[in-house]
């Protein structure tokens, strides 16, 4: 071989090696994904997301690992997640409070540590109603028992909530307005868990519980279910009155949703979109919901970030009407 035709092939090889190692590196995902969970093991965004990573890791043949980052709401773990590096391998499993955090440091005079600008909305997986759930040995048959009780006894009750601003503390504190300002006692918690084992322990009357958390409580006789926040009656609690059946203008739910950094290129948001329906809607995870007693409702990133924008002007609304509060 002539000197010019070794140097021809060489490069040639190279350009080869070189175009292959493009093509690896562009290939997502080729290693493992992490979902960050803002909340402690036991809350729904924990129970969702678990058998939805398990689902994925079946679409993407890759390791889908779930990480608890807790805190402040679910704040902490969604900060991390807003700064992570916008290449598809760090998403975050948030919850209806994510749309509220900017709005609550605005109330404050804080400067927002992340706005919804910082997160591209992937898709919604489920909308839970809210359900109060009160002590087993509370001496509650109906929440017309638990309204009475608080109007005798002022500042007497104690209702946990998943933190300040969260999920729950939101619509409990429409509840209490509407019930005409009862006023009623809050143990903030770090997540949906301890605040449950808190009415289950008895430290507390009662929870404004995502119906999926509260369903097993409930169908061992742990705890009093008295209403649901749903525009009707729940499937998985056929017997339970709506808030607004009993005279109260409270509808909220409970939705788990996934998002991605803002900046992670559309290429790998369009594999997102297309692995996660398909883990949605697999007989695994479909199944899996059905045994928390609840439904699939999937919206996709366009349709999930249409209603994002308006769920999020609800939640802002709710907040500033609620103003600073300190627990």
């Amino acid at each position: 071989m002539d000197r010019r035709s070794f140097v021809v092939g060489t490069a040639a090889s190279a350009a080869t090696l070189a175009s292959g190692q493009a093509r690896a590196q562009d290939a997502y995902p080729s290693r493992t994904i992490t979902m960050i969970s803002p909340f402690p093991p036991g809350g729904v965004s924990d129970t969702i997301t678990r058998p939805l990573d398990a689902a994925l890791e079946v679409v993407f043949k890759q390791p889908v690992v779930l990480e608890n980052k807790a805190g402040a709401a679910g704040a902490v773990g969604a900060q991390f997640a807003a700064s992570a590096k916008p290449d598809g391998y760090t998403l975050l499993s948030h919850i209806v409070s994510i749309s509220g955090f900017a709005t609550v440091d605005k109330l404050f005079d804080r400067q927002p540590k992340f706005t919804n600008a910082d997160f591209i909305p992937l898709a919604r997986i489920v909308a839970d109603p809210i359900v109060l759930i009160a002590s087993k040995d509370a001496p509650y048959k109906t929440l017309k028992d638990l309204v009475a009780d608080a109007k005798a006894n002022p500042n007497k009750l104690i209702y946990s909530s998943s933190g300040l601003y969260g999920a729950s503390h939101i619509p409990t504190v429409l509840f209490t307005k509407s019930a005409g300002n009862l006023e009623i006692r809050h143990l903030p918690t770090n997540g949906g868990g301890p605040a449950v084992t808190a009415v289950l322990g008895g430290n507390v009357n009662f929870f404004m519980s995502p119906t999926s958390i509260a369903l097993p409580h409930i169908r061992a006789g742990k705890v009093q279910p008295l209403a649901v926040s749903s525009a009707k009656r729940t499937k998985s609690l056929p017997d339970v009155p709506t808030f607004k059946e009993l005279g109260y203008d409270l509808e909220y739910y409970f939705w788990v949703g996934i998002f991605a950094p803002k900046g992670t290129p559309t290429p790998i948001v369009n594999v997102l979109r297309d692995g996660l329906n398909k883990a949605a809607h697999s007989k695994q995870f479909l199944d899996t919901l059905e045994n928390l007693g609840q439904e699939l409702a999937y919206m996709d990133q366009p349709e999930f970030a249409a209603f994002w924008a308006v769920d999020s002007k609800r939640q802002e609304d709710a907040i500033n009407a609620i103003g600073r509060v300190q627990g």
